[in-house]
């Protein structure tokens, strides 16, 4: 019950509210996966941005299971497999950006899409994490069991990643 996995890898692009760029994020993103992506929409109205309610601003995409270590690995290339200890969040997580999607192993450059970057999210939990998840008698995870940034660390320099 201790060991920890990867639950699940979230690309995300924001555009703002550039809707041609928003279009190139969304085909960058199925460009890399395979998958379209969702476009995420604006709640509020915030008048200094130019931003109202149900204008899209930006995709994102999660991948779960084998899909999500094959891509993880794919975008962990190119940051030539370093990562910085303050891309780990205290919960364990790590979020790493990609500046230019050409770094990526086997994507060939598109001059449609020019030259754009996304950010990539990895959570990492442990078996039993679904008892805060699901529906019925729905609890929150021991202190003990939650993934620490320290222990984040280590996993992935089990798998052969570098941290500074």
């Amino acid at each position: 019950m201790k060991t920890i996995r990867v639950e699940k890898v979230t690309l995300n692009f924001g555009a703002g509210k550039d809707q041609a760029l928003l279009e190139k994020g969304v085909k960058l993103i199925k460009h890399v996966t395979g998958i379209s992506p969702v476009k995420t929409i604006t709640q509020k109205r915030i008048q200094e941005w130019g931003l109202r309610p149900g204008l899209p601003i930006g995709c994102k995409l999660t991948l779960r299971g084998p899909r999500a270590i094959e891509v993880l690995g794919q975008l962990l290339e190119s940051k030539e497999k370093i990562l910085k200890e303050r891309q780990f969040d205290t919960m364990g997580n790590l979020s790493f950006g990609i500046p230019e999607y050409i770094d990526i192993e086997g994507l060939e450059y598109d001059p449609d899409l020019k030259i754009i970057g996304l950010e990539v999210a990895v959570t990492l939990e442990r078996p039993g994490y679904r008892v805060k998840r699901r529906r019925i008698n729905t609890r929150s995870v021991g202190k003990k069991h939650q993934v620490t940034k320290e222990e984040a660390i280590a996993f992935v320099q089990s798998k052969g990643i570098k941290v500074i």
